[in-house]
């Protein structure tokens, strides 16, 4: 049952360390962990993106240090804390455009990361979990080649696809990582987000990108969108951190993965898309074209397991994250400004 934020008692000010920190949500983890008393190290290389604005005011927050590092290098590690209770790993490379241009970099440099995550984790005086951002995308082989249960469960198997494509590097690493994490032999959680959105998330996506032709179309205009009938189910990222944080509090998600999202927003990209412009307010209309080639018809996660351990169930309706998320985009990257984008 939904029980509000979780806040246990008498973990104040243990330090956390969240590797990609300068992204999407590892800034909006950060600056959660900093409400609930957290010392907050953010580990980036910063390779997509800049110390825009929210790096910025998260770095005057005298709890928070950021560091710029690699993690393909052993001497990044040198500089780091042995006394992280928590370590988020969420460092990777990502993004369709990277996953179809270094497939081989997509498979060697997200193990290399992880492997070395894993030594240095190991090394901690006092670790109480390490979690590791997996993918959605790990469900794809078995949707392709099998029957897939949806929404679908953690317990689901997995199948790689095709080895000779090179999107199927991205789910490989991540499966691949996940299997380190259940040999690695300390205390770990895996989580699988599900279309998570807000602010702040580049422009690579089908939210921002809709957002964006709503707002630069004319009043009235016909707006073209592929794979309408797809459907997906969206998850606003601050649910999304409230289930992260807590799968990594709570001792009943020790060695345990976990689907982040909300099987109860899902709907298609063609419905998508007539919210976004209703929220525009510039009354245009979606047009339905081609489908997206390896986009599945269907995405959604069965929440019951990742409800059941963590307490809580998600809050935000989608009509209000998506208005948070187009007022972010509005003032900071459609009015001219680029600060955030990655």
């Amino acid at each position: 049952m939904q029980d509000g934020k979780y806040r246990p008692r008498g973990l104040a000010m243990k330090r956390v360390l969240v590797t990609g920190g300068a992204g999407f949500i590892g800034t909006h983890l950060a600056r959660e962990l900093l409400n609930r008393d957290y010392l907050v190290d953010l580990l980036d290389n910063f390779s997509r993106g800049v110390l825009d604005q929210e790096l910025k005011s998260l770095s005057e927050n005298k709890n928070v240090k950021i560091i710029d590092g690699d993690l393909l290098k052993r001497e990044t590690f040198a500089a780091l804390s042995t006394e992280y209770s928590y370590i988020f790993h969420l460092a990777a490379i990502v993004g369709v455009a990277h996953v179809l241009s270094r497939p081989y970099a997509v498979l060697t440099d997200n193990i290399t990361m992880l492997t070395f995550m894993l030594e240095f984790a190991k090394k901690q005086e006092n670790l109480q979990r390490f979690l590791f951002a997996s993918t959605s995308e790990v469900y794809a082989g078995t949707l392709q080649y099998f029957t897939l249960p949806i929404p679908t469960p953690e317990g689901t198997p997995l199948t790689v696809a095709d080895l000779t494509q090179n999107r199927t590097s991205y789910m490989l690493s991540k499966i691949y990582g996940e299997a380190l994490c259940h040999h690695s032999g300390i205390p770990f959680t895996i989580v699988r987000p599900h279309n998570v959105y807000g602010p702040r998330m580049g422009m690579s996506h089908v939210i921002p990108e809709l957002f964006k032709k709503g707002y630069s179309a004319e009043c009235g205009a016909g707006i073209e969108i592929a794979s309408a009938n797809h459907k997906r189910a969206f998850c606003y990222v601050d649910d999304a951190v409230e289930m992260i944080i807590r799968a990594v509090e709570k001792h009943a998600c020790t060695n345990e993965t976990l689907n982040i999202g909300d099987e109860n927003l899902e709907l298609s990209i063609g419905s998508l898309a007539s919210e976004i412009f209703s929220i525009v307010n510039k009354g245009q209309k979606g047009i339905p074209t081609q489908e997206t080639p390896g986009s599945p018809t269907r995405r959604c996660p069965d929440m019951k397991h990742t409800y059941a351990l963590t307490g809580y169930l998600p809050s935000i309706p989608l009509k209000e994250g998506l208005k948070k998320t187009y007022d972010w985009y509005r003032e900071n990257i459609f009015s001219g400004r680029s600060e955030g984008a990655r």
